[in-house]
């Protein structure tokens, strides 16, 4: 099984590749991603990393509150989207 962990508190320069290096160290990783805006195309500061469950638990303990690239990192499970209104 796999666990899909929220990075929040990202530079505006991290990368795709960034995530995928800091947590490829606690185990193999599905999926690294940079959450983007749909219009500007700039990071909106949080990302999510997919990896397998015993090294994700390791990783949340171990990232939560650690600097990168200068900022704390906040780092926890990912919850399931809430559904909101559709707005036309």
């Amino acid at each position: 099984m796999s666990k899909n962990i929220y990075v929040g508190n990202l530079t505006w320069g991290a990368t795709d590749a960034d995530l995928r290096s800091l947590f490829s160290q606690y185990g193999e990783v599905t999926s690294a991603r940079v959450i983007e805006d749909r219009e500007t195309g700039r990071s909106r500061g949080f990302g999510f990393v997919e990896m397998e469950d015993n090294g994700a638990l390791q990783a949340i303990q171990e990232l939560n509150g650690t600097k990168f690239q200068g900022r704390d990192l906040k780092v926890n499970e990912a919850q399931p989207r809430e559904s909101r209104p559709r707005r036309f």
